[in-house]
């Protein structure tokens, strides 16, 4: 997403290296959705992906479009005929004739998920995609669209600061084989140290301005939480956000389950050290110090939650 969108300017020389060095790293998901600006992310993604697309797994999303009035305005919809639409158009942009794993990137509550899941299992039959994954569902949701068709990914915010999901979502995924695709295990940037207030920091046009955690009072008293972080980094020679996506991963094993974090990022540097996170090996007493944070975040992950699961989680 950041490549096109979200965090201000961006190099896109380097965003293209910093694609092929992840791939020489290792790295072989690629995720992008059509709702990232406005569908130029995946036209950016297409050389990439036509010259290696038998070394990656492409995923791609539908539901959330803008208003052109408010590009931080979301409209979300399910409706059949609209994802029929948006899987040719995310195709062509993509200049492939399938993606292998398609998310519904937000849940429409006015459409019954078994009927969405029903239209995207369409998809698979006529072989415009491989494999079905959800953002941001509750496990209710997660169950009954399973029931349908099986779902290969859950996607949503998973980090030492957002854990809501753990109550209820994580465990019916390992149950049901489903795996887990936490976005934002950096805390978009904040668990790394990169920056303190958004409001004082950042682009005018970034979106981390928008989010009450990273503005104001919240900032201040958010960015006090990340001291153990940084005590537990020192310890290991590490970087802050090292040490956060080796916290992902402590976490896939106790709940026994398959975790693909994807901390997005543009620059080489970057993906070097989120890769280098996974010899990061955090003991039980480092976890028991990171215990506490996210029960102690000031402010929600975005200003309106109704669209996330834990709006809807009972």
């Amino acid at each position: 997403m950041g490549m096109s969108w979200a965090y201000g300017p961006t190099d896109a020389d380097e965003a293209r290296a910093t694609l092929e060095r992840a791939l020489e790293l290792g790295v072989t998901l690629y995720d992008t959705a059509d709702a990232y600006a406005a569908g130029e992310n995946e036209k950016f993604l297409a050389p990439f992906v036509k010259a290696h697309r038998d070394e990656i797994v492409l995923a791609t999303k539908f539901a959330i479009g803008l208003d052109p009035s408010d590009p931080y305005k979301r409209v979300i919809s399910n409706d059949p005929a609209y994802i029929r639409t948006c899987i040719d158009a995310s195709l062509q942009r993509l200049g492939v004739d399938s993606v292998d794993l398609y998310y519904m990137h937000r849940r429409d509550p006015k459409v019954p998920i078994e009927e969405t899941v029903g239209v995207m299992a369409e998809l698979v039959a006529a072989g415009k995609v491989k494999h079905l994954g959800l953002s941001e569902v509750t496990a209710d949701e997660l169950r009954a669209a399973h029931a349908v068709h099986p779902i290969a990914a859950v996607q949503s915010e998973w980090s030492l600061f957002s854990r809501d999901i753990e109550r209820a979502v994580v465990p019916t995924a390992a149950e049901l084989g489903v795996a887990l695709v936490p976005y934002s295990p950096l805390g978009r940037g904040f668990l790394t140290g990169s920056f303190v207030s958004a409001d004082k920091e950042l682009a005018d046009d970034d979106f981390r301005r928008q989010q009450p955690r990273f503005t104001g009072d919240n900032a201040a008293a958010n960015a006090a939480l990340l001291e153990p972080v940084r005590q537990v980094a020192d310890a290991h020679g590490a970087s802050l956000g090292q040490i956060a996506l080796a916290w992902v991963q402590r976490q896939a094993q106790a709940f026994g389950l398959a975790v693909v974090p994807i901390p997005g990022t543009r620059k080489r540097t970057r993906i070097e050290e989120n890769t280098a996170a996974t010899h990061v090996v955090l003991a039980d007493e480092e976890l028991t110090l990171l215990e506490p944070i996210a029960s102690q975040v000031s402010g929600d992950r975005y200003a309106d939650m109704s669209f996330t699961s834990a709006g809807r989680e009972q």
